[in-house]
């Protein structure tokens, strides 16, 4: 876990900057909804990177969440990433934003679903299990409409990520829920999956894209008309 790590966040809310040093975070920035994109961005790393007396050719790779989450965030926060790897000749690792969610959850905790609002009735879902090894993903990342994500809720099963506040109300009381603070991404836990996943080629640099499962609102509704004969706007 040696060396310099510029770890990006931007799935969420809030937007997380990170910077480790020798396998221990020592700066952390947030930026808000209004301040995520990119000419606020960089000057928050270039700032980050002086406080530490270091320069960008300083650092050792990137470590960037590809989703999901917001589609403007996860777009800026990853063509930084790309920008970044691809100047500085550096590392860049990319992890799934609800791993690292799965790794903030209580220390008594063996499986955990963590969800993210996908609208209309729709969450996106994914189960963790607690192993020897650490966290692991039980089933890959879906879509699926929220009273069919209810029924598969097993007794004592926790709950996380930022789709837990919209449907609180409706998640069974045996099933206890990951305290709010800690159900969006923080950089220490994208730091500690980050070291976990191997550095992408340079193919899969260029190729890289945000972990969305469908296309933005506007796509989706484009298609919507599309499909009833209408012409989109």
């Amino acid at each position: 876990m040696s060396g310099n790590w510029l770890i990006l966040e931007n799935s969420g809310r809030v937007a997380r900057v990170g910077l480790a040093r020798e396998g221990a975070i020592v700066r952390r920035a947030e930026l808000d909804t209004a301040r995520r994109h990119a000419r606020e961005l960089v000057p928050t790393i270039d700032a980050m990177l002086r406080a530490e007396s270091l320069a960008p050719r300083d650092l050792t790779g990137v470590i960037a969440g590809r989703g999901p989450g917001s589609y403007t965030g996860l777009r800026v926060g990853l063509s930084t990433a790309k920008a970044l790897a691809y100047a500085l000749g550096c590392e860049l690792r990319t992890i799934d934003t609800f791993a690292a969610i799965a790794e903030q959850a209580p220390a008594d905790a063996q499986s955990v679903w963590v969800i993210a609002d996908a609208l209309q009735e729709q969450v996106y879902a994914q189960r963790f299990d607690r192993t020897a090894a650490g966290w692991v993903p039980f089933q890959e990342l879906r879509i699926v409409a929220a009273s069919e994500w209810l029924k598969w809720l097993p007794k004592g099963a926790w709950a996380s990520g930022p789709g837990v506040a919209v449907y609180d109300s409706r998640v069974p009381l045996d099933c206890p829920r990951v305290p709010e603070a800690d159900r969006e991404a923080r950089a220490e836990s994208a730091f500690a999956v980050g070291m976990r996943v191997k550095p992408l080629s340079r193919e899969e640099l260029f190729a890289l894209e945000p972990l969305y499962l469908r296309g933005s609102s506007a796509e989706e509704k484009a298609k919507s008309e599309v499909a009833k004969g209408e012409r989109p706007a």
